[in-house]
């Protein structure tokens, strides 16, 4: 099938409306008519070869949501109609410890990313920038009727990202969860650990978005300029949840947490980040990173955030205004995620 789509022939290129390919059904295949794609930090890192040589030409975006409209012979999850969405994620190995326990994204040969990854075919996968999109069924989740699609795209990415971590640390009533960043992802950790029951602190880099970040129920907010922060928050956080892409003083960072804490990277920054083993023997402190989420919690997540009315901010752009947004979002002018319109593609 040719459907349309906006692609990167480089690194240093701008997009361009193009048309790929897609394979016709399988068995346990799903057609969607992609309406939303959000933008995520991940598709500059992928898009500009940020993490490694990118095969062009690449089609991105990993927060898809859409509707059916065909599905395989052998397809029972899904029909015609359905409002659906697809993640990071469109494939496993379905045999490892990992996915048998419901944790594809830790898949020990490695998931199928839903863009710029090899295929059970060989065909390197195109992701949401386009009209449509075959997945497997196993992979495509069901939005409630109560999220607007729209609203829905970033919580495919940034909503399963946040909720994940927030979950196996068991933020909740009793916790005090620091948030750092308030971007695509740190609004959305926000207000799921605030559902989740946390005293939830913000630390940012300044006080700009202080009223939005209370507003989406942070109790507290400090700016991670002011020095005074660290000596006051000294020891206070069990787990922080680090949201952003861009190096960090990890022992400053460190010193916050409780003894038995952990700090969670989800940003991951192209150059490595070093840090003191002081800053965790001192505490039994721990250092950890989290990605994602499988299958079952992603959908978990989704009904989380229809019972507690949880969504993300979003500015809708055209796809002609794909490289602005790019831009706009490196020097964090959106608040707080862009999703693309996809009939504009």
């Amino acid at each position: 099938m040719q459907v349309k789509a906006r692609a990167l022939h480089g690194k240093d290129k701008k997009f361009e409306s193009t048309t790929i390919e897609r394979r016709e059904l399988d068995e346990h295949d799903v057609l969607i008519d992609i309406r939303f794609c959000g933008v995520c930090h991940s598709d500059v890192h992928t898009g500009r070869s940020e993490w490694g040589e990118t095969k062009y030409p690449i089609v991105t975006g990993h927060e898809i949501a859409g509707e059916v409209s065909e599905v395989g012979s052998k397809v029972t999850k899904h029909q015609k109609g359905d409002r659906v969405g697809v993640g990071c994620m469109v494939s496993s190995c379905g045999e490892c410890e990992s996915c048998k326990k419901g944790e594809e994204q830790y898949c020990l040969k490695g998931f199928t990313g839903t863009y710029g990854a090899k295929d059970k075919y060989g065909e390197i996968t195109q992701g949401g920038y386009s009209s449509s999109i075959v997945v497997e069924e196993n992979f495509v989740l069901e939005i409630p009727d109560s999220i607007k699609l729209n609203e829905a795209a970033p919580l495919l990415c940034a909503g399963i990202t946040t909720y994940s971590p927030l979950h196996h640390w068991n933020a909740g009533p009793g916790k005090k969860v620091a948030i750092v960043g308030m971007g695509g992802l740190g609004h959305m950790a926000v207000q799921i650990a605030h559902a989740m029951g946390s005293d939830v602190t913000v630390l940012s880099r300044t006080l700009d978005k202080k009223e939005d970040g209370l507003a989406l129920g942070a109790d507290h907010y400090y700016a991670t300029k002011d020095d005074d922060t660290f000596e006051t928050l000294a020891g206070s956080f069990d787990p922080i949840i680090n949201t952003v892409s861009a190096q960090l003083d990890l022992g400053a960072h460190l010193s916050l947490l409780k003894p038995e804490g952990t700090m969670v990277n989800l940003g991951a920054p192209a150059e490595p980040m070093s840090v003191s083993v002081f800053s965790l023997i001192g505490g039994r402190k721990s250092f950890a990173g989290s990605l994602i989420g499988g299958i079952k919690e992603t959908q978990d997540m989704l009904d989380f955030c229809a019972e507690k009315n949880i969504v993300p901010k979003i500015e809708m752009i055209t796809a002609d205004e794909i490289d602005e947004a790019w831009e706009r979002m490196l020097d964090s002018d959106v608040r707080y995620r862009f999703v693309i319109d996809c009939s504009t593609i």
